[in-house]
């Protein structure tokens, strides 16, 4: 059995570790007498009901937040990020025909195909997972000469593209969207925002000082493969970047800091600016120039582009709403603010799914349909990049690099 095969997501698993949880606390008074070799088995059933004990807490924890549906995903086998996908195709996608017959079928049911691959970004080099939804219109020969819009999602930390297909059911809310003409045929790249290892290595999709730019590769590598891969549309107001926790950090983050080539960011229960706790590494290594330039509240005042974001907090996540406050207060024309203060029971998952229909509703009425490839170099209408600092990773965007 592989480890991708262990749920721990499952509410059964869940059941079948609490039942033995509460069976060896109870074992341990219950032998506490009758064992030979008291000090020995004593240890053994204590050590036993507390390691269950943590497990069953983790596990709840790891429900509630979606963060690893599967053991592999938990331990970064590297096979975990195709769960939830219709085929795995090769290194940069370079067999995506073959999935043509597969698409179509699917696209008889008003269904999208997900498939899942390792890419290589150009500029950085680093290769990571992506998964991507192709739209059941993708290989319709009716969209052949078109070019489709892009939501590139960022996964939160600490998952992985498996928990927006697995966790999220992105590909399923996508089809309704669609299909109910409320969100255009859009293409989504799920990237892996991490890389391995996973705990201990939250990177807030940020160009770490003297690191690894993950920033870079999230948009100029990403949105480059895209355009020559998967037949994305170059005009910048058809990319939308959203995500949740950290990705929807990530999203207003990386949008505030490439308008050239984003119109618009969805964050549900992100904040303005990088975490820092035991998870995360030193990302900025005392650089206060690199670490402003990855605050959404002094990008939207210093640097504001003609992008629109949406930001949506739970009515119970302080937090997440104090950082849409200042970002209110800090947002300059032409940038546009919108924000949504929902009902919620806390910083989890379930608030983020409720709101998906809305949320993909939104990004439709902001976004474009599928178009004829424009004719000119100039993709950015006119919006032009800010410099940003140099942060010394390798192929990382600097100045106003594009």
């Amino acid at each position: 059995m592989h480890l991708s095969s262990i749920r721990l997501d499952s509410p059964v698993n869940m059941i079948i570790v609490v039942v033995l949880t509460l069976l060896a606390i109870i074992a341990v008074p219950w032998f506490w007498d009758r064992w030979k070799r008291k000090r020995l088995w004593r240890s053994a059933t204590i050590l036993l009901a507390v390691v269950l004990t943590v497990v069953s807490t983790g596990m709840a924890g790891n429900m509630i937040g979606g963060f690893f549906p599967t053991v592999g995903s938990l331990l970064g086998t590297g096979v975990y990020s195709a769960q939830g996908t219709d085929a795995e195709a090769s290194q940069n996608g370079e067999d995506l025909e073959k999935l043509r017959d597969t698409a179509v079928a699917h696209a008889r049911e008003g269904k999208g195909t997900v498939v899942h691959m390792k890419v290589t970004g150009r500029r950085t080099k680093l290769t990571r997972d992506v998964t991507v939804y192709l739209p059941p219109q993708y290989f319709d020969p009716t969209f052949k000469d078109l070019k489709f819009p892009v939501i590139e999602w960022i996964p939160n930390y600490p998952s992985g593209p498996e928990v927006v297909t697995g966790g999220y059911h992105l590909p399923e809310q996508l089809d309704a969207a669609i299909g109910k003409r409320v969100l255009a045929p859009t293409v989504v790249i799920v990237p892996d925002p991490t890389g391995v290892p996973k705990v201990g290595h939250d990177t807030e999709c940020v160009d770490e000082v003297n690191g690894t730019a993950n920033d870079t590769y999230l948009t100029a590598d990403l949105r480059d493969w895209a355009l020559q891969k998967l037949g994305a549309a170059p005009d910048r107001r058809a990319w939308t970047m959203a995500g949740w926790s950290s990705g929807g950090y990530c999203a207003m983050n990386l949008v505030t800091r490439h308008p050239q080539w984003y119109g618009q960011a969805v964050s549900v229960s992100g904040y303005d600016k990088a975490q820092v706790d035991a998870e995360t590494e030193d990302l900025f290594h005392g650089r206060q120039d690199i670490n402003d330039a990855n605050n959404v509240r002094l990008n939207v005042r210093l640097h504001p582009s003609p992008v629109d974001i949406l930001a949506i907090a739970g009515d119970k996540e302080s937090y997440e709403s104090y950082a849409i406050d200042q970002i209110r207060l800090a947002v300059r024309p032409p940038l546009r603010f919108s924000s949504w203060r929902i009902p919620d029971a806390g910083h989890n998952m379930n608030t983020f799914k409720s709101q998906l229909p809305d949320l993909l509703a939104w990004i439709g009425a902001h976004s474009t349909a599928p178009a004829p490839p424009v004719r000119q170099v100039e993709t950015t209408g006119g919006v032009q990049p800010w410099p940003l600092p140099r942060s010394g990773a390798h192929g990382a965007l600097a100045d106003t690099d594009q």
